[in-house]
């Protein structure tokens, strides 16, 4: 039994990019159909340098337009890095005061590929906002590619993959 549409869905954030350019902003995510959404992050290995890449949440009232802020409710992350991901790594949580952003300090994890877990409870979204995004900041200088996807979760309706409702709307 597929659990794509009866334990989760996917959806994109922000698609293939190198952030040096300017960073990514992420696409929004109607929070309306699963009880939780973990955003993932996976950032291939800068060539060098010490350069920190800033994960930002944010909450927005619309699907386009509308109110934005940051959603300061981000009080751990899960990461997996080393020099090459070959899936032997082992999660490690790390806590945080709640905040509304991850910063992924360069000295530690720029010349490392990763892969970052933020999970988010669909109930500590505030009253009247009904979208999720997650924008990563410019870092610098030296290449750093990166994509993000959301994994909305504990689904509110199960249906068959094609009867999906738009992860926008």
């Amino acid at each position: 039994m597929d659990g794509l549409a009866r334990l989760f869905d996917v959806g994109t954030c922000f698609a293939p990019v190198d952030l040096s350019t300017a960073g990514a902003t992420g696409k929004r995510l109607s929070i309306k159909g699963a009880s939780a959404t973990a955003v993932m992050v996976s950032l291939a290995a800068a060539a060098s340098g010490t350069e920190t890449v800033t994960l930002t949440l944010k909450e927005h009232t619309a699907s386009s337009a509308g109110t934005t802020q940051d959603l300061a409710v981000i009080d751990h992350y899960w990461i997996k890095a080393e020099a090459t991901l070959d899936n032997d790594e082992a999660w490690t949580k790390v806590t945080q005061t709640a905040a509304a952003t991850v910063a992924l300090t360069g000295a530690t994890y720029a010349t490392q590929e990763a892969l970052v877990i933020i999970p988010v409870n669909t109930a500590s979204v505030s009253d009247g906002y009904t979208h999720i995004s997650l924008d990563a900041s410019d870092p610098g200088t030296v290449a750093r590619l990166a994509s993000a996807q959301y994994l909305p979760h504990d689904l509110l309706v199960q249906r068959a993959p094609e009867m999906l409702a738009s992860l926008l709307g």
